[in-house]
């Protein structure tokens, strides 16, 4: 198996390839690897498990997930890496490599197809340009075990944020909403080459297999937490009559007493049950009116 954490390996294979990172896609492979196997191992990945990977690069952290799951499937949009994944991945029997942009693929309906009877999990590496879009749609997809990312530090602590704290975010809310995060480790900048600018944090988000939170109406939920953050250290009042006009700011003010909130609440200290009394008072007084 090709050393690919190696970087007097990988150097010499990307040239001989002709391969320029790209910044564009946000392009840094890892050099260390302490850091794919403590992510395999601390996601939990086994012979029950079905690993879907976002952006395998040159396939550090595939080859671990080959060496521990029963199957992989690996999804990346750069055809440029095809004859260097062919020579480091290429002869694990467990692996399919899909050339695609997951963002444009039908995930649930892939891991149906891909993972019958495995504990169905997502890993990935994920470029910080488009972190966001990429867990927004895993979580929406509603159908992994766990899912477990390396992003941006500064990212990872604001999906574990916790309420009234300076990192929590209306993507906190979203995150934990679908899932339970946990901050596993850090990865320093010298792990990658080239190397960012900024500290890596692996993060697992355990996906929840219950929301006890009674919401009646899942997209007044999510509308009444953007509208909360969209005026950040103002009170929900405001944000809430911004939001939704059709309450005016004697309604928006109605639904928080209703709720049972002091006048002067702010959104940011709100937790997902909190938020849910008052989206479904929202619900209430619209359906009613």
């Amino acid at each position: 198996m090709i050393d690919v954490c190696n970087i007097h390996v990988m150097k010499p294979l990307l040239e001989s390839h002709g391969f320029h990172f790209s910044k564009a896609k946000g392009q840094n492979f890892l050099i260390a690897p302490w850091v794919p196997e403590s992510i395999v191992r601390e996601a939990g990945v086994d012979k029950t498990a079905g690993v879907l990977e976002i952006g395998p690069g040159i396939g550090p952290l595939t080859q671990q997930l080959c060496l521990n799951a029963e199957r992989v499937c690996a999804v990346e949009l750069d055809t440029r890496l095809k004859p260097i994944l062919d020579m480091t991945v290429g002869a694990f029997p467990n692996l399919e490599i899909i050339w695609n942009d997951v963002l444009k693929l039908d995930v649930p309906a892939l891991v149906r197809e891909k993972f019958p009877g495995l504990r169905p999990m997502a890993c990935a590496n994920l470029p910080y340009y488009i972190t966001s879009p990429i867990l927004t749609a895993l979580l929406e997809a509603e159908c992994f075990e766990s899912v477990t990312v390396m992003v941006q530090k500064e990212v990872a602590q604001r999906i574990a944020a916790r309420p009234g704290s300076a990192d929590y975010s209306a993507f906190t809310v979203f995150c934990q909403y679908y899932a339970q995060p946990e901050l596993l480790f850090d990865v320093p900048a010298g792990c990658f080459l080239p190397q960012p600018k900024v500290t890596s944090a692996v993060i697992s988000l355990r996906v929840r297999r219950e929301r006890n939170w009674d919401i009646l109406d899942q997209d007044v939920f999510f509308r009444l937490v953007r509208a909360s953050f969209a005026m950040r250290r103002k009170k929900l009042s405001n944000g809430l009559a911004s939001g939704f006009p059709e309450l005016g700011k004697a309604g928006a003010a109605e639904v928080i007493a209703a709720a049972g909130f002091d006048a002067n609440v702010r959104g940011e200290t709100l937790s997902i049950p909190e938020f849910a009394r008052i989206a479904n008072e929202i619900v209430r007084r619209t359906d009613h009116d």
